[in-house]
C-alpha cells in the first residue's frame, strides 16, 4: 500500500515531463498517454476506496525523510481514499474530454504538463498527514494551476490569472505564518498529535498566552485555506478565473481544487478547535455569508462559466455551514458531518458535469453569454440530459444527490436550534440566531433553482435572437462533441441521479467513510434519517417555491428587456452595478495604492531618522574634519583608462554608427543614456529598498515578539 500511496502522488508529476516530450513530435500520442496516466491513478486510487468500502483501511504513516529537515509524510483512511477516488476520476473524464476541446487550441503541450503535475500536487493535499506536507503540496497545486487559468494569453486570461496567483501567494504566505506559530506552541504539525492541543493549551482560557497563539496560527491557516476554498471575501478569483479559463480546467478548480481548502479547514476544525463554540460560530457566519452572496452573484451573472463559477462560491458556503454546525454541536454532531462530507462530493460531481457540458457550448459556439448562446441546446437531447442532471442535482431537488447532502445540512441546523432552545447547548448564537440561519440557507437554496432555471431556459428552451444564428445551432444536432465526450459526460450525469435515488446504500456508505477521519465514532446511524419524510420534503419544497417566484418575477419582469432591434425575444440583462467588484474597490487599491504610499511615507520617515542621527553622531562623538576645498583631478590609472574608453568609442563610431557624430549629438546622446540609467538605478534602489525594509520590519516584530513570549 505504501508504492500505492506514491504512485498516485508521484506517478503523475513524472509522467508530466514524459507527455510534454511526446508532445513535440506527435500530440494525439500525447493525449493517449494523458489518458492512460490517469486512468492507471483513477484504478488505483480506486482500489483503495474499495479496499476503505469493504474492509475498511488500518491507520498508517508513509514517510519520505529529510526534505527541509522535517520529510513528507502521508497517511490514508477512508476519507482520504474517498476524496482520492474522486479526484482522480474527475482527471481522467476531464482528460478525455480535453483531446476534442483543445482540438483548435495552442500551447496543448504546457496545458497536459500542468494537467498531470496538478493532478499530482492535489492528490498530495489529500494524503498529507500533516500541516508542512499539506503547505508543500498545496503552493505546488496553486503554481501549476496557475498555468490554466493563463492559458489563452489574453489580456482577460492573464488579468484573472494574477488575481488568482496573488490570492493564492498571499494566503500561502499568511497559512505559513500560521504553521510557524503552531508549531512554536505545540511543537507538533501532526493532524493527531493536534487533538490533544485543545485540552493541553487552555484553550478554555482566552487569557491564557498560548491560546491566543493557537488562535492567531488557527486564524492564519483559515486564511490560507479559505483562499483557496474560494470563502467570501477572499472568492474573488473565481468568477475571474472560470471564465477564461478551459472548460476541463475548470471543472477541476471548481470542484476539487477547492476542496483542496476545505480540506484544510476540516482538519482545523475537527483537530485544533473541536468542540470550540466561538471557532463554529465563526466557520458557520462565514458560510451563511459565501452561501447567500455567491447565489446572488449567480442569480445576477449573464455569462455561463461565471455563473456556474459563482454557484461554486454558494456551494462552498453550504458546505462550510455543515462544517460550522459539526464544530457547533460538538460530541452530537454526526448528521453535520455527514452533510458536509457529502456535499463536498456531490459538489465535485455536479460540477464537474456542469462545466463540461459548458465546454461543449463554448468549443461550438465560442462565446458565453446567454444572449449569444440562446437556443444551442435546442434539438440535442443529450446535451440537454447531461445539463438537467447537473441543474437538478445542485438544485437539491428531491431523487437527486445534491437533495440527500442539503437535507441533512438542514437537519443539522434544526437539531442545534432545538437543543439551544431547550437549553442543552450554550454558544455565541441563540435559537433565534439559527431560525435565521435557516431561512437564508432554504433563500439560498431557492436562488439556486433560479440561476439554475435561468442557464437551462436560456439554453435548451429558448431561441436565439437571430433566426439565422438559431438555423445553424438547429442544424448540429449529433455534430457538437464526438463520442469519447459524449461518454465521459454521460458517465458523469448519470451519477448523480444514482446517488441521489439510493440514499441509504450509497451516500449513507460514503458518509461513513469520513467519520474516523472528522473523530466521529457512532457506525451508521444516518439511516435512521429519513430522507423522503414530509418533514425534509417540505425544506427542499420551501426552496423550490422560492427559486420559481425569484425566477419569474426578478428574472423574467426585472432582468430582461426587449431588443433593441423591437422582436419579440427579450434579452438578459447585467443588473449588477460593476463598481461593487471587491477586487477594483479594495483589494487593489490596497495593494498597488495605499500600501505602497504608506509603506513609501515610513520609508521617508526612517530615511531621515537615519539621516539625522548620522548627522548628530558626526557633529558630536565623531567631530568630523572638514573636507579639503581642492581635491586631485585624477591619478595616473584613471587617465590610462578614459584613454582606452576613448579608442573604443572612436572604434564604435566608426564601425557602429559608420559616421563620425559631432561632439554634441555623442554628448546628448550619452545625457540620454545617463539619465535612463539614472532612473533605472533609481527605481531599482527604491524596490530594493522597499524590500529590505519590509524583511526588517518583519524580522523586528519576530524578535519582538519572541522576546515578549519568552518574558511572559
Amino acid at each position: 500500500m505504501e508504492m500505492q500511496i506514491f504512485s498516485i502522488i508521484f506517478l503523475p508529476m513524472g509522467a508530466a515531463v514524459f507527455s510534454y516530450m511526446i508532445g513535440r513530435f506527435n500530440k494525439n500520442l500525447r493525449s493517449y498517454f494523458a489518458d492512460a496516466v490517469t486512468g492507471i491513478v483513477f484504478a488505483l486510487t480506486l482500489y483503495l476506496f474499495v479496499q476503505a468500502l469493504v474492509r475498511g483501511i488500518p491507520e498508517m504513516l508513509v514517510e519520505i525523510p529529510y526534505i527541509c529537515g522535517m520529510g513528507l509524510h502521508f497517511t490514508l483512511d477512508g476519507f482520504r481514499a474517498l476524496y482520492c477516488m474522486i479526484a482522480a476520476l474527475m482527471w481522467f473524464l476531464s482528460t478525455l474530454f480535453s483531446k476534442e476541446y483543445f482540438a483548435r487550441y495552442h500551447s496543448t503541450n504546457r496545458y497536459y504538463l500542468f494537467l498531470l503535475l496538478t493532478l499530482g500536487a492535489t492528490e498530495g493535499v489529500f494524503l498529507s498527514a500533516d500541516f508542512f506536507t499539506t503547505f508543500i503540496f498545496f503552493e505546488i497545486m496553486s503554481f501549476t494551476s496557475y498555468v490554466w487559468v493563463a492559458h489563452d494569453e489574453q489580456k482577460e486570461s492573464l488579468r484573472a490569472a494574477a488575481t488568482y496567483l496573488a490570492v493564492a501567494v498571499i494566503g500561502g504566505l499568511v497559512m505559513l505564518m500560521g504553521i510557524f506559530l503552531l508549531y512554536d506552541v505545540t511543537g507538533t504539525l501532526f493532524f493527531r498529535d493536534l487533538v490533544s492541543a485543545y485540552t493541553t493549551y487552555g484553550l478554555y482560557n482566552p487569557l491564557h498566552t498560548d491560546c491566543v497563539q493557537l488562535w492567531i496560527a488557527g486564524l492564519c491557516m483559515l486564511f490560507g485555506f479559505g483562499a483557496k476554498a474560494g470563502v467570501f471575501p477572499l472568492h474573488i478569483w473565481l468568477p475571474k478565473a472560470h471564465p477564461v479559463a478551459p472548460a476541463p480546467a475548470s471543472a477541476l478548480l471548481s470542484g476539487i481544487l477547492t476542496k483542496a481548502g476545505m480540506y484544510g479547514i476540516l482538519i482545523l476544525t475537527a483537530y485544533l478547535f473541536l468542540g470550540e463554540s466561538a471557532w463554529g460560530s465563526l466557520i458557520l457566519i462565514l458560510g451563511v455569508c459565501t452561501m447567500v452572496i455567491g447565489a446572488v452573484l449567480a442569480l445576477f451573472s449573464n455569462d455561463l462559466k461565471k455563473t456556474l463559477a459563482c454557484s461554486s462560491v454558494s456551494q462552498i458556503g453550504f458546505i462550510l455551514t455543515g462544517v460550522g454546525m459539526s464544530g457547533l454541536l460538538g460530541e452530537e454532531n454526526l448528521l453535520a458531518v455527514h452533510g458536509s462530507m457529502l456535499h463536498m462530493v456531490n459538489h465535485s460531481l455536479i460540477k464537474l458535469t456542469l462545466f463540461m457540458a459548458a465546454g461543449v457550448v463554448f468549443m461550438n459556439v465560442h462565446k458565453l453569454n446567454l444572449n449569444e448562446i440562446r437556443g444551442f441546446g435546442r434539438r440535442k437531447p443529450l446535451l440537454g440530459y447531461i445539463f438537467l442532471m447537473g441543474a437538478l442535482g445542485i438544485g437539491g431537488v428531491p431523487l437527486w444527490n445534491g437533495y440527500i447532502s442539503k437535507t441533512l445540512l438542514h437537519e443539522s441546523i434544526l437539531e442545534y436550534a432545538l437543543a439551544s432552545k431547550a437549553g442543552e447547548l450554550h454558544s455565541l448564537l441563540s435559537a433565534a440566531d439559527m431560525r435565521l440561519i435557516e431561512l437564508l440557507f432554504l433563500f439560498s437554496g431557492g436562488l439556486t433553482v433560479a440561476y439554475m432555471a435561468k442557464l437551462y431556459t436560456a439554453i435548451f428552451l429558448e431561441k436565439n435572437e437571430d433566426p439565422a444564428v438559431q438555423a445553424s445551432f438547429d442544424a448540429q444536432k449529433g455534430n457538437y462533441m464526438n463520442k469519447t465526450s459524449a461518454a465521459a459526460l454521460t458517465l458523469s450525469a448519470s451519477l448523480l441521479p444514482l446517488m441521489g435515488l439510493l440514499p441509504h446504500p450509497v451516500m449513507d456508505r460514503l458518509a461513513v467513510l469520513g467519520e474516523g477521519f472528522m473523530l466521529v465514532h457512532t457506525g451508521s446511524a444516518s439511516e435512521a434519517v429519513s430522507y423522503f419524510s414530509p418533514a425534509n420534503l417540505k425544506g427542499a419544497a420551501i426552496s423550490l417555491v422560492i427559486g420559481a417566484l425569484v425566477y419569474g418575477i426578478v428574472v423574467r419582469l426585472w432582468m430582461m428587456r426587449p431588443t433593441a432591434s423591437g422582436s419579440s425575444v427579450k434579452c438578459y440583462v447585467d443588473r449588477w452595478d460593476k463598481r461593487l467588484d471587491l477586487e477594483n474597490l479594495i483589494y487593489r487599491p490596497l495593494l498597488l495604492k495605499i500600501l505602497p504610499f504608506l509603506c513609501g511615507v515610513l520609508c521617508r520617515v526612517l530615511d531621515s531618522l537615519v539621516d539625522g542621527l548620522v548627522l548628530l553622531l558626526r557633529k558630536t562623538v565623531y567631530r568630523d574634519s572638514r573636507l579639503p576645498q581642492e581635491l586631485p583631478e585624477g591619478t595616473p590609472l584613471t587617465h590610462i583608462l578614459a584613454c582606452i574608453a576613448g579608442f573604443f568609442r572612436q572604434i564604435g563610431n566608426r564601425t557602429l554608427w559608420r559616421k563620425h557624430p559631432s561632439e554634441t549629438d555623442y554628448d546628448h546622446r550619452f545625457a540620454m543614456i545617463h539619465e535612463e540609467w539614472s532612473e533605472n538605478s533609481t527605481m531599482i534602489a527604491r524596490s530594493m529598498s522597499f524590500g529590505l525594509l519590509l524583511f526588517c520590519i518583519g524580522l523586528i516584530v519576530m524578535i519582538g515578539y519572541l522576546f515578549v513570549m519568552d518574558v511572559f
